[in-house]
């Protein structure tokens, strides 16, 4: 398999040097092309921020984080930003900053809600949705993109049960599409992570304490 990303003696630290925050610590690890990671632990362990690193909106501190060139991904944060704006434009943007015409994201868009079950709120008010629709529509905004890779902060977290089964439902999908979509995912739902994972990465004050297959983990 192809390593996706890389990163080795990884640290980040936040704060003023007298009162400095460890985000993460000495981090090495190489996440592999169709591999689905789960990130667990406590709040404030480094999940996040570790996704943030692998999306390139953070760089370390020190050590070194390295992507596969010219790989296409998306994340989906835990609250999802939509704008004031029709559900279709919040999804038809993205695919025109990626240099499609207008006219041809709009009809990518509406393709891309039909995927979720969304067709019938194309025209609505992205932020008059509920959260499990909201998060709908942000898995539809990240699968127009066709992403390689996929990462997840704590996707279903506040949904009701139905909502977190239609979202965890749409996921299973992305990483069963052709040539497997890479997925990395921040989870408290060890159920979730059973369902979902292949690989479960176990965080502690900024350290990676295990990383082990999701049956290994578990027993």
């Amino acid at each position: 398999m192809n390593a996706v990303f890389k990163l080795t003696s990884a640290s980040m630290y936040f704060g003023r040097p007298a009162h400095v925050v460890r985000a993460l610590s000495e981090v090495t690890l190489t996440i592999h092309s169709g591999e689905r990671v789960a990130l667990v632990g406590a709040n404030g362990c480094g999940k996040s921020t570790l996704l943030r690193l692998l999306h390139g909106l953070a760089t370390p501190t020190t050590g070194q984080a390295q992507s596969a060139p010219a790989v296409r991904q998306a994340m989906l944060f835990q609250k999802p930003h939509l704008m004031r704006s029709s559900v279709q434009v919040n999804i038809a943007l993205g695919l025109w900053l990626r240099g499609r015409s207008w006219t041809e994201a709009k009809v990518q868009a509406l393709a891309a809600l039909a995927r979720v079950g969304l067709s019938d709120l194309a025209q609505r008010s992205a932020r008059k949705l509920s959260g499990g629709q909201m998060q709908r529509v942000a898995l539809a905004r990240a699968w127009a993109l066709n992403p390689q890779v996929l990462l997840l902060d704590e996707p279903t977290a506040s949904l009701d049960p139905h909502a977190k089964r239609e979202v965890e439902a749409l996921i299973t999908e992305f990483a069963a599409q052709p040539g497997g979509t890479t997925l990395v995912f921040a989870s408290h739902n060890l159920g979730q992570v059973k369902r979902l994972a292949s690989r479960v990465i176990y965080l502690e004050h900024g350290r990676v304490l295990a990383d082990l297959p999701v049956l290994d983990f578990f027993s």
